[in-house]
């Protein structure tokens, strides 16, 4: 690559972070309007309508690793699927949550944490989150193998739940109410917030394949551009929409989204990758065993969340234990492939 195609990229990385920026405030705007008119709360469009949304890329690699058939082996490359849904996971809570709670600390050093008051319901959503995006990649390990059988159930568990989740109204808070005018603009605010996501994860694409070519570039090895940059990008949506949500104070609406987005990995996607190919004639037969290590690393960083939840704090101290455990997940990564190499 030459000069002027790492400018060319650099210029694209530029404008892809100005498009986030915007896209996310369109997408989190529409969306507080919405929750407000239909009287999901925060957390219910977090968990449903903006998780799904911001786990496109997951489902994009999903859709692409059911589809890709090893030329050597002739066997699925769903394993890559498999491994990005949960370095997804980790990256949902260790990093965007560790940044969040740092950014705010510094922010506003008097607050002492990011958890707002849920209702009794929404509360119920996150636990019910976290329990099933670290009860199945469990559960999968132990029993070794994953077939299109499970992945069945798993796309079942996500349509059941996300069916439930759209009968739970929360009430509206004393002194506010929704006029007849914003009831009728339902509809062009369930609009721009899908026209939003669609900004965030197209401009999130680009912005990583403009790294990756930089990365390549500089004669980075693919692997560690895998575990980075690709890691990360696939993340980018939820990254930027949650950060800038408990930015702007809507903290419910962003751990809506980074559970949601974990439940929507384990269970759609996840389903997904495992029942796909059997559509096409090539059913797989995953060995669980070789995900181990993300595992262990997601079931350690839910468990800290789970506990901070209950715990009603969130500050620059638990901020930087989740980051500590993503850094120390990332060397632990690395050196797993430096040593396979």
């Amino acid at each position: 690559m030459n000069g002027l195609d790492v400018i060319a990229n650099l210029l694209i990385i530029l404008i892809t972070l100005i498009i986030l920026d915007q896209a996310s405030h369109l997408t989190i705007t529409n969306a507080i309007k919405v929750s407000g008119i239909t009287q999901l709360g925060k957390t219910a469009v977090g968990f449903s309508l903006l998780a799904f949304s911001t786990s496109l890329p997951e489902l994009s690699v999903a859709f692409i690793a059911a589809l890709s058939i090893n030329p050597l082996t002739g066997e699925s490359q769903a394993a890559i699927s498999v491994g990005n849904v949960l370095g997804s996971n980790i990256v949902n809570i260790s990093l965007i949550v560790g940044l969040a709670a740092l950014l705010i600390s510094l922010k506003r050093p008097r607050r002492v944490s990011l958890i707002p008051s849920f209702a009794k319901e929404e509360l119920g959503s996150l636990y019910f989150g976290l329990f099933v995006s670290s009860i199945i990649p469990l559960s999968l390990v132990y029993l070794e193998e994953a077939s299109w059988f499970v992945g069945l159930i798993l796309i079942l568990i996500f349509v059941f739940y996300t069916y439930q989740m759209s009968k739970i109204r929360i009430p509206p808070e004393e002194g506010t109410s929704v006029s007849e005018d914003e009831k009728k603009k339902l509809k062009r605010y369930i609009l721009f917030t899908f026209l939003g996501v669609i900004g965030v994860v197209s401009s999130a694409y680009f912005l990583v394949e403009s790294a990756v070519a930089i990365a390549e570039s500089a004669n980075i090895p693919r692997q560690i551009i895998g575990a980075t940059i690709i890691a990360i990008g696939t993340s980018l949506p939820e990254l930027t929409l949650d950060l800038r949500a408990f930015l702007k104070g809507h903290p419910a609406l962003a751990f809506g989204d980074i559970i949601g987005s974990s439940f929507v990995n384990i269970t759609l996607i996840l389903g997904f990758t495992l029942f796909v190919p059997v559509l096409l004639g090539s059913p797989v037969s995953m060995d669980m065993r070789v995900f181990q290590n993300l595992v262990i690393f997601s079931l350690i960083t839910n468990l800290f969340f789970w506990y901070f939840l209950s715990m009603g704090r969130l500050s620059w101290k638990e901020g930087a234990i989740f980051l500590f455990i993503y850094l120390l997940f990332l060397a632990s990564t690395l050196g797993v492939i430096q040593l396979g190499q």
